[in-house]
């Protein structure tokens, strides 16, 4: 009886022992993803969405943009975050306070160009004209949108100091890039994190390849344009990208 009564001990040590290590790992991977998301626990984390550049009313979201917004509302959940929509005429917020994730280009989200003034002052977008592809350009380069066929995206993150809450620049040339960078993001934030750490600032150029075919889901990195994203250029030598 004594050894039946000491194995039944044993057993139990050992699934406690075995479900706290299994705890403390899991808990260990969410505050990695934690601090390199910026989020933190019970902190409200604000959205700033873009407006649908399609539609006449100033408060409209393209769906595409819902379902980015979904995205990542979930994953600052998951990370103890609290997500707060934001919409174009709300967004006289202080940056740096809490995190911020502003998704669409500066034609439709203001936050987006403030940001890209003051923090990224390599990237520009071209003007939107209905008949003509769009084009982003990084430091010199242009990538010229072909529609169905290659579509591009920024994926930034700006903190002011190590310190500050970083604000995440997600800036595609449609809706459906914006929505291919969150999933990028979603799927490769454990690399990314050890490449970056918590406080490095960093740009990504990313690339969806055959969109009308493969959707938000056939997503390629380009390359890290963090020196040139992160480098003021008076009158830069503007090359198309082959």
């Amino acid at each position: 009886m004594r050894d039946v009564v000491i194995n039944l001990l044993a057993s139990a040590i050992a699934a406690v022992a075995g479900w706290t290590a299994q705890y403390l790992v899991r808990q260990r991977r969410v505050q990695r993803k934690r601090a390199f998301l910026g989020v933190r626990p019970g902190a409200e984390v604000l959205l700033f969405v873009a407006r649908h550049a399609g539609s006449p009313k100033p408060e409209s979201v393209h769906r595409t943009d819902v379902a980015t917004l979904v995205e990542l509302a979930t994953m600052i959940r998951e990370s103890g975050g609290v997500p707060t929509l934001v919409t174009s005429d709300e967004g006289r917020r202080e940056a740096g306070r809490v995190a911020e994730y502003c998704v669409g280009g500066p034609d439709t989200n203001p936050r987006t160009a403030a940001h890209l003034r003051s923090a990224l002052p390599g990237i520009r977008f071209g003007d939107f004209e209905p008949d003509k592809p769009l084009v982003m350009w990084v430091g010199d380069t242009a990538y010229q949108r072909q529609p169905g066929t290659e579509q591009y995206a920024l994926l930034a993150r700006v903190r002011s100091t190590p310190d500050a809450a970083p604000a995440w620049v997600i800036a595609g040339q449609s809706a459906m890039d914006n929505l291919g960078a969150v999933r990028y993001l979603a799927a490769h934030h454990r690399a990314l994190r050890k490449t970056y750490g918590k406080a490095t600032n960093f740009c990504l150029l990313l690339v969806l390849r055959e969109p009308s075919v493969f959707g938000s889901d056939h997503v390629h990195l380009v390359g890290d344009v963090s020196a040139p994203a992160f480098t003021a250029l008076d009158e830069p030598d503007r090359a198309i990208a082959p």
